[in-house]
Order: C-alpha cells, then structure tokens, then sequence
C-alpha cells in the first residue's frame, strides 16, 4: 500500500513540474522584448561608448524589436554586432525571466591617440588596437603625430607586424610600444606630454616641463623601447636636477647603452 502511495505521489509530482513548465513556456512565448539593461565595464577614466550610445546603434541596426516576442531575439547577431564596435573589448548577452535582458560590455582601454598626416586621428588602446575617434567622447591620453600616412579603423599591432601587405605601417607598432611604456612608467607619464614622429622615421618625444628635445630614435622592440625609457629616466633624476632644466637643447637615446646630451649655446641660456 505504501508503495502504491508513493508511486501516486511521485506521479503527482511529475504532472505538477510538467504543467507549470507548459504554463511557464506558453506565458514566454507571450512575453515582448523590453528594452536590454546595458552594462559598460570601463578600464581608467575614459568611456569611448555609453550604454545610450550602443543601444541607438542596435536599434539602427534592427538587432531587437520591442513587438516582438523574447523567443525571437537573436543573441548571437547582437553579440556579433556589439562585438564589431571599435570600442568594444568583449561582450556578453543573456535573457531574464520575465522579458528582461542584459548586454554586458567591456571596453578598450585608449592609452594614445595618433594623429596622422593627412589631419585624421584615431586611438590605440592597452592591446595594440586601433579605435576611431568620435565627436562625442575625448580621451585624455598621450598625442602622437607626424609622418603617419594610414588612415587606420580597427586594426591591431599584432596583425600588423605579421602581415607582409601592411609591413608599411611599421610605425604604428612602434608608437605602440612607446606610448605603452610612458603609460605605465610612474616618472615618465608625469613628464613626457607629446611623440612626434619626423621625416626620417625617428621617434622625438616632447617634455612638459623643459623645451629640450629627445631624440628616441626607432622602437624596434619592446626590450629597446624599455632599455632607451630607463636611461632616460636615469638622466632625468641624476643630472638635470643638479644641472637644471633648461641648461640642454637635445637629449639623444639613438645610441645604444648612451645618454648623448647637447648643451644650448651660452648667447640662449644668456636670453632666458
């Protein structure tokens, strides 16, 4: 007899849980698409997108419409299309009970911002991507201009180094690494507020405090970069403290394992 109440009761069970979820699927299926809570992840201070900015950008692409029912919203195109933004990272988007759905996005983190020769700009982030400028957001990051002929859009460093077609563009790589490094250095982010690159390919970086000029030359690796960036800061905090700040016209890192600094003439310093 027990086993019979058991078997009834378990049987109960099972047409209660299949109905509720035949109740649950037929009320979904009645369910409209809402509006996505959007989530923007920034890395720093700087937002190259908003969450109002990036849901006008799928309803101009038709990506969801609020008509139509939450079976219908196609998640991986979203995904897809979110994911095509210059200014995205990564992207994640998941449904909620009732109709609700959220867009979780993370984005690159600019740390320059290159203007080219032809008067275009656009940013490189922390990864070696290129993300294109807007009229609506302005990143507070390193410039870098000169000779830079490509207009650029969604490019990465490393593509760029491993593909023969674009071997022209070898600078961007360099820019890359250079302003990476001044980035993240304590003493040099303080110190250096412009790159210049001029026509001989050399690499000139430009302090804000001081009107001498430093060669940096190429930046043929990460290694060169951070070997050239150490004795500049060595030079910075051993001599111009004792030797001052405008006593120099030139300060030049082409040389490996060198300072070679160049002093102004006497009839300049005599003016200042």
């Amino acid at each position: 007899m027990k086993n019979w109440s058991k078997i009834i009761l378990y049987a109960a069970l099972g047409l209660a849980v299949l109905v509720l979820w035949v109740i649950v699927t037929m009320k979904k299926d009645q369910q409209l698409i809402q509006k996505p809570e959007i989530i923007v992840h920034v890395e720093g201070k700087d937002a190259m997108v908003n969450e109002v900015e990036i849901n006008d950008r799928l309803m101009m692409a038709r990506a969801y419409d609020t008509k139509r029912s939450i079976d219908d919203l196609d998640i991986l195109n979203i995904e897809k299309l979110i994911r095509g933004m210059e200014e995205v990272k990564d992207v994640q988007v998941y449904t909620l009970l009732g109709g609700n759905w959220t867009i979780e996005v993370w984005l690159r983190h600019p740390i320059a911002r290159i203007f080219n020769a032809n008067g275009n700009s656009y940013y490189i982030d922390s990864e070696g991507y290129t993300v294109k400028k807007t009229n609506l957001h302005v990143a507070k990051v390193l410039p870098i201009s000169g000779y830079f002929n490509e207009p650029l859009h969604h490019q990465s460093v490393s593509r760029i180094i491993n593909n023969d077609s674009l071997k022209n563009i070898r600078k961007l790589d360099d820019a890359f690494h250079i302003s990476k490094y001044v980035c993240n250095d304590p003493v040099l982010k303080l110190l250096i507020g412009q790159v210049y690159l001029d026509e001989h390919g050399d690499f000139i970086l430009i302090p804000i405090v001081g009107d001498q000029k430093i060669i940096f030359g190429s930046a043929e690796s990460e290694n060169a970069v951070e070997n050239k960036c150490k004795r500049l800061v060595i030079f910075y905090q051993e001599a111009l403290p004792y030797e001052g700040w405008n006593k120099y016209a030139e300060i030049n890192l082409k040389f490996d394992g060198q300072v070679v600094s160049k002093l102004k003439t006497w009839e300049k310093i005599a003016e200042k």
